[in-house]
Protein backbone atom coordinates (compact mmCIF):
# COMPACT_ATOMS: atom_id res chain seq x y z
CA UNK A 1 0.00 0.00 0.00
CA UNK A 2 1.25 3.68 -1.00
CA UNK A 3 -0.32 4.69 1.83
CA UNK A 4 -0.29 2.77 5.15
CA UNK A 5 -2.78 2.89 7.86
CA UNK A 6 -0.77 5.03 9.57
CA UNK A 7 -2.95 7.74 7.50
CA UNK A 8 -6.26 5.89 8.47
CA UNK A 9 -9.33 7.03 9.80
CA UNK A 10 -8.20 6.31 13.83
CA UNK A 11 -4.47 7.72 13.36
CA UNK A 12 -6.06 10.72 12.27
CA UNK A 13 -8.95 10.89 14.67
CA UNK A 14 -6.13 9.99 17.29
CA UNK A 15 -4.10 12.70 16.12
CA UNK A 16 -6.66 15.64 16.30
CA UNK A 17 -7.19 14.34 19.73
CA UNK A 18 -3.43 14.61 21.02
CA UNK A 19 -3.22 17.95 19.26
CA UNK A 20 -5.79 19.58 21.76
CA UNK A 21 -4.35 17.61 24.58
CA UNK A 22 -0.64 19.15 24.10
CA UNK A 23 -2.55 22.56 23.49
CA UNK A 24 -4.51 21.95 26.84
CA UNK A 25 -7.48 22.41 25.54
CA UNK A 26 -8.47 18.60 25.78
CA UNK A 27 -12.09 17.90 27.77
CA UNK A 28 -14.26 14.57 27.85
CA UNK A 29 -16.60 16.72 25.81
CA UNK A 30 -13.78 18.16 22.69
CA UNK A 31 -12.68 13.94 22.66
CA UNK A 32 -16.29 13.19 22.12
CA UNK A 33 -16.73 15.73 19.52
CA UNK A 34 -13.59 15.17 17.66
CA UNK A 35 -14.44 11.51 17.44
CA UNK A 36 -18.11 11.82 16.35
CA UNK A 37 -16.85 14.13 13.62
CA UNK A 38 -14.27 12.47 11.94
CA UNK A 39 -14.34 8.88 12.63
CA UNK A 40 -16.81 5.81 11.78
CA UNK A 41 -20.34 5.49 13.33
CA UNK A 42 -18.65 2.71 15.71
CA UNK A 43 -15.90 4.97 16.69
CA UNK A 44 -17.41 6.39 19.59
CA UNK A 45 -18.14 2.99 21.24
CA UNK A 46 -13.61 2.34 20.72
CA UNK A 47 -12.00 4.97 21.11
CA UNK A 48 -12.64 6.88 23.88
CA UNK A 49 -13.01 3.39 25.70
CA UNK A 50 -9.53 2.64 24.77
CA UNK A 51 -8.07 6.08 25.71
CA UNK A 52 -10.15 5.86 29.32
CA UNK A 53 -8.56 2.53 30.08
CA UNK A 54 -5.10 3.04 28.95
CA UNK A 55 -5.70 0.61 26.93
CA UNK A 56 -3.82 2.97 24.45
CA UNK A 57 -1.62 5.04 27.26
CA UNK A 58 -1.63 8.26 25.52
CA UNK A 59 -4.25 10.53 27.18
CA UNK A 60 -4.11 10.80 31.38
CA UNK A 61 -7.39 10.91 33.32
CA UNK A 62 -7.11 14.71 33.39
CA UNK A 63 -7.06 15.03 29.44
CA UNK A 64 -3.32 15.39 29.71
CA UNK A 65 -0.55 13.98 27.60
CA UNK A 66 3.10 13.14 27.64
CA UNK A 67 3.88 14.47 24.24
CA UNK A 68 5.26 17.64 23.63
CA UNK A 69 4.90 18.10 20.22
CA UNK A 70 1.72 17.75 17.91
CA UNK A 71 1.72 14.82 16.32
CA UNK A 72 2.64 15.13 12.28
CA UNK A 73 2.57 12.79 9.36
CA UNK A 74 5.22 13.47 7.12
CA UNK A 75 4.61 11.76 3.07
CA UNK A 76 7.59 8.88 1.76
CA UNK A 77 9.29 9.67 -1.02
CA UNK A 78 7.33 7.11 -2.36
CA UNK A 79 4.09 8.66 -1.66
CA UNK A 80 5.04 12.10 -3.06
CA UNK A 81 6.00 10.32 -6.53
CA UNK A 82 2.46 8.68 -6.31
CA UNK A 83 0.93 12.20 -6.06
CA UNK A 84 2.69 13.54 -8.39
CA UNK A 85 1.62 11.24 -11.30
CA UNK A 86 -1.79 11.98 -10.35
CA UNK A 87 -1.46 15.08 -10.56
CA UNK A 88 -0.07 15.03 -13.99
CA UNK A 89 -3.59 14.02 -15.20
CA UNK A 90 -4.31 16.22 -17.91
CA UNK A 91 -7.91 16.50 -16.28
CA UNK A 92 -6.78 17.27 -12.92
CA UNK A 93 -4.35 19.73 -14.58
CA UNK A 94 -7.53 21.88 -16.03
CA UNK A 95 -8.09 22.63 -11.53
CA UNK A 96 -4.57 23.85 -11.80
CA UNK A 97 -3.54 22.19 -9.15
CA UNK A 98 -0.64 23.03 -6.69
CA UNK A 99 2.50 21.19 -6.93
CA UNK A 100 4.18 22.44 -3.43
CA UNK A 101 6.98 19.93 -2.17
CA UNK A 102 6.75 17.60 -5.21
CA UNK A 103 9.94 19.03 -7.10
CA UNK A 104 12.61 17.33 -6.21
CA UNK A 105 10.68 13.84 -6.85
CA UNK A 106 10.29 11.86 -10.57
CA UNK A 107 6.36 11.09 -11.19
CA UNK A 108 5.85 6.85 -10.50
CA UNK A 109 4.68 6.22 -13.75
CA UNK A 110 4.19 8.04 -16.84
CA UNK A 111 0.96 8.70 -18.17
CA UNK A 112 0.61 5.94 -20.93
CA UNK A 113 1.04 3.53 -17.94
CA UNK A 114 -2.86 2.88 -18.48
CA UNK A 115 -4.55 1.60 -21.21
CA UNK A 116 -8.58 2.25 -21.44
CA UNK A 117 -10.17 -0.07 -23.42
CA UNK A 118 -14.09 0.42 -21.94
CA UNK A 119 -14.45 4.17 -22.95
CA UNK A 120 -14.80 6.29 -26.04
CA UNK A 121 -11.95 7.20 -27.56
CA UNK A 122 -12.92 10.73 -28.71
CA UNK A 123 -12.83 12.29 -25.00
CA UNK A 124 -12.31 16.38 -24.89
CA UNK A 125 -9.46 18.05 -25.82
CA UNK A 126 -7.90 18.16 -22.51
CA UNK A 127 -4.59 19.64 -23.66
CA UNK A 128 -6.09 22.58 -26.05
CA UNK A 129 -5.46 25.81 -24.72
CA UNK A 130 -8.92 27.24 -25.68
CA UNK A 131 -10.37 24.56 -23.81
CA UNK A 132 -8.43 24.86 -20.57
CA UNK A 133 -8.83 28.55 -20.92
CA UNK A 134 -12.87 27.91 -21.15
CA UNK A 135 -12.88 25.38 -18.81
CA UNK A 136 -11.31 27.79 -15.63
CA UNK A 137 -13.67 30.69 -17.03
CA UNK A 138 -16.91 28.11 -15.78
CA UNK A 139 -14.94 26.53 -12.78
CA UNK A 140 -14.52 30.58 -11.56
CA UNK A 141 -18.24 31.24 -12.25
CA UNK A 142 -18.48 28.30 -10.06
CA UNK A 143 -16.41 28.99 -7.76
CA UNK A 144 -16.74 32.77 -7.01
CA UNK A 145 -20.94 32.50 -7.73
CA UNK A 146 -20.86 34.71 -11.04
CA UNK A 147 -23.39 34.54 -14.32
CA UNK A 148 -21.78 33.27 -16.89
CA UNK A 149 -22.08 33.41 -20.73
CA UNK A 150 -21.41 31.14 -23.32
CA UNK A 151 -21.28 30.31 -26.62
CA UNK A 152 -21.51 26.85 -28.11
CA UNK A 153 -22.33 24.63 -31.42
CA UNK A 154 -25.74 23.54 -31.58
CA UNK A 155 -26.81 20.10 -33.29
CA UNK A 156 -27.24 21.75 -36.91
CA UNK A 157 -23.91 23.50 -36.19
CA UNK A 158 -25.29 26.75 -35.44
CA UNK A 159 -23.83 28.86 -32.63
CA UNK A 160 -25.91 29.60 -29.90
CA UNK A 161 -25.46 31.52 -26.69
CA UNK A 162 -26.81 30.99 -23.13
CA UNK A 163 -27.02 33.41 -20.40
CA UNK A 164 -26.64 31.19 -17.34
CA UNK A 165 -25.75 30.35 -13.74
CA UNK A 166 -23.23 27.53 -13.29
CA UNK A 167 -24.51 25.11 -11.34
CA UNK A 168 -21.59 22.06 -11.61
CA UNK A 169 -18.94 20.74 -13.61
CA UNK A 170 -19.61 16.68 -14.23
CA UNK A 171 -17.35 13.86 -15.75
CA UNK A 172 -18.17 10.91 -17.39
CA UNK A 173 -15.60 8.19 -17.25
CA UNK A 174 -17.45 6.41 -20.10
CA UNK A 175 -17.08 9.37 -22.83
CA UNK A 176 -14.08 10.64 -21.37
CA UNK A 177 -15.94 14.27 -21.34
CA UNK A 178 -16.68 17.16 -19.04
CA UNK A 179 -20.01 18.56 -18.72
CA UNK A 180 -21.54 21.77 -17.78
CA UNK A 181 -24.69 21.35 -16.08
CA UNK A 182 -26.42 25.55 -15.33
CA UNK A 183 -29.78 26.49 -15.46
CA UNK A 184 -31.00 29.91 -15.32
CA UNK A 185 -35.01 31.64 -14.35
CA UNK A 186 -37.02 29.40 -17.23
CA UNK A 187 -35.03 26.23 -17.66
CA UNK A 188 -31.85 23.89 -17.09
CA UNK A 189 -29.49 23.47 -19.52
CA UNK A 190 -26.77 20.53 -19.60
CA UNK A 191 -23.72 20.38 -22.69
CA UNK A 192 -20.88 18.98 -23.37
CA UNK A 193 -17.52 21.20 -22.50
CA UNK A 194 -15.90 20.81 -25.94
CA UNK A 195 -18.94 21.68 -27.95
CA UNK A 196 -18.82 25.38 -25.78
CA UNK A 197 -16.59 28.13 -28.30
CA UNK A 198 -16.17 30.71 -25.88
CA UNK A 199 -17.35 31.81 -22.58
CA UNK A 200 -17.22 35.02 -20.05
CA UNK A 201 -17.58 36.01 -16.72
CA UNK A 202 -21.05 38.54 -15.76
CA UNK A 203 -21.76 40.13 -12.37
CA UNK A 204 -22.18 38.25 -9.54
CA UNK A 205 -25.61 36.45 -8.60
CA UNK A 206 -27.29 37.06 -5.44
CA UNK A 207 -28.60 33.71 -3.23
CA UNK A 208 -32.45 34.54 -4.61
CA UNK A 209 -30.86 34.16 -8.11
CA UNK A 210 -29.75 30.94 -7.31
CA UNK A 211 -32.53 28.26 -7.89
CA UNK A 212 -30.74 25.78 -10.07
CA UNK A 213 -32.91 23.40 -11.98
CA UNK A 214 -31.26 20.20 -11.18
CA UNK A 215 -31.29 17.59 -14.81
CA UNK A 216 -34.44 15.48 -14.23
CA UNK A 217 -32.42 11.65 -14.56
CA UNK A 218 -34.16 8.67 -16.38
CA UNK A 219 -34.85 5.59 -14.88
CA UNK A 220 -34.28 1.99 -16.50
CA UNK A 221 -35.67 -0.54 -14.06
CA UNK A 222 -33.93 -4.35 -14.90
CA UNK A 223 -35.02 -7.80 -13.71
CA UNK A 224 -31.72 -9.84 -13.64
CA UNK A 225 -31.24 -13.51 -13.28
CA UNK A 226 -27.95 -13.97 -11.29
CA UNK A 227 -26.58 -16.82 -13.74
CA UNK A 228 -22.73 -16.72 -14.74
CA UNK A 229 -22.07 -14.34 -11.99
CA UNK A 230 -24.56 -11.92 -13.49
CA UNK A 231 -25.17 -9.95 -10.47
CA UNK A 232 -21.28 -9.20 -10.24
CA UNK A 233 -20.72 -7.98 -13.76
CA UNK A 234 -23.52 -5.95 -13.89
CA UNK A 235 -22.60 -4.35 -10.47
CA UNK A 236 -19.18 -3.34 -12.39
CA UNK A 237 -20.35 -2.26 -15.63
CA UNK A 238 -22.85 0.08 -14.12
CA UNK A 239 -20.94 1.05 -11.13
CA UNK A 240 -20.56 4.72 -12.18
CA UNK A 241 -24.21 4.89 -12.07
CA UNK A 242 -26.66 5.64 -9.62
CA UNK A 243 -28.92 2.54 -8.18
CA UNK A 244 -30.66 0.61 -6.34
CA UNK A 245 -30.64 -3.12 -6.18
CA UNK A 246 -33.78 -5.43 -4.52
CA UNK A 247 -33.45 -9.00 -4.00
CA UNK A 248 -36.76 -11.09 -5.66
CA UNK A 249 -35.43 -14.38 -4.65
CA UNK A 250 -32.41 -16.49 -4.89
CA UNK A 251 -31.98 -15.68 -8.62
CA UNK A 252 -33.44 -13.15 -9.24
CA UNK A 253 -32.88 -9.18 -8.43
CA UNK A 254 -34.60 -5.95 -9.37
CA UNK A 255 -32.51 -3.21 -10.71
CA UNK A 256 -33.46 0.49 -10.42
CA UNK A 257 -30.61 2.62 -12.97
CA UNK A 258 -30.95 6.50 -13.06
CA UNK A 259 -28.80 8.23 -15.73
CA UNK A 260 -29.00 11.09 -17.87
CA UNK A 261 -30.70 11.38 -21.61
CA UNK A 262 -26.66 11.49 -23.19
CA UNK A 263 -25.79 8.26 -21.92
CA UNK A 264 -28.88 6.39 -23.08
CA UNK A 265 -27.28 4.93 -26.32
CA UNK A 266 -24.65 3.43 -24.58
CA UNK A 267 -26.89 2.18 -21.66
CA UNK A 268 -28.68 0.05 -23.94
CA UNK A 269 -25.98 -1.21 -25.79
CA UNK A 270 -24.35 -2.60 -21.98
CA UNK A 271 -27.75 -4.08 -21.49
CA UNK A 272 -28.00 -6.01 -24.89
CA UNK A 273 -24.47 -7.39 -23.71
CA UNK A 274 -25.94 -9.46 -20.97
CA UNK A 275 -28.40 -11.08 -23.36
CA UNK A 276 -30.98 -13.29 -21.35
CA UNK A 277 -29.92 -12.41 -17.92
CA UNK A 278 -31.10 -8.91 -18.18
CA UNK A 279 -34.67 -7.89 -18.52
CA UNK A 280 -35.97 -4.54 -19.01
CA UNK A 281 -39.15 -3.78 -17.47
CA UNK A 282 -39.47 -0.02 -17.48
CA UNK A 283 -40.04 2.61 -19.05
CA UNK A 284 -41.27 1.48 -22.50
CA UNK A 285 -39.70 3.77 -25.10
CA UNK A 286 -36.33 2.27 -23.16
CA UNK A 287 -38.00 -1.14 -24.42
CA UNK A 288 -38.99 -0.14 -27.60
CA UNK A 289 -35.10 1.08 -28.46
CA UNK A 290 -33.83 -2.27 -27.62
CA UNK A 291 -36.29 -4.04 -30.05
CA UNK A 292 -35.53 -1.45 -32.36
CA UNK A 293 -32.12 -2.27 -32.23
CA UNK A 294 -32.17 -6.14 -31.96
CA UNK A 295 -34.37 -5.69 -35.27
CA UNK A 296 -31.83 -3.71 -37.08
CA UNK A 297 -28.71 -6.40 -36.04
CA UNK A 298 -30.99 -9.12 -37.38
CA UNK A 299 -31.75 -7.50 -40.50
CA UNK A 300 -27.85 -6.56 -41.10
CA UNK A 301 -26.64 -10.29 -40.06
CA UNK A 302 -29.04 -11.60 -42.91
CA UNK A 303 -28.15 -9.09 -45.45
CA UNK A 304 -24.52 -10.17 -44.46
CA UNK A 305 -25.24 -14.07 -44.84
CA UNK A 306 -26.94 -13.44 -48.33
Amino acid sequence: MLFSEVYGTYYQVLSKILAKAVEGDLTQEVLYDIVRTHGFEESILTIPDALKTQAWPLIGQDYSTPLEHVPTMPITTLQKRWLKALLADPRIQLFAPPMDGLEDVEPLYPADTFVYFDRYSDGDPFHDPGYIKRFRCILSAIRHKRWLRIQFTGGKGLPHYWRCIPYKLEYSPKDDKFRLISANKREALMINLARITDCWLLEPYTQEEYRPQPMKKRILILELTDDRNALERVMLHFSHLDKQTERIDDLHYKITLYYEREDETELLIRVLSFGPMLKVIFPDDFIKNLVARLEKQKKLRTQTQI
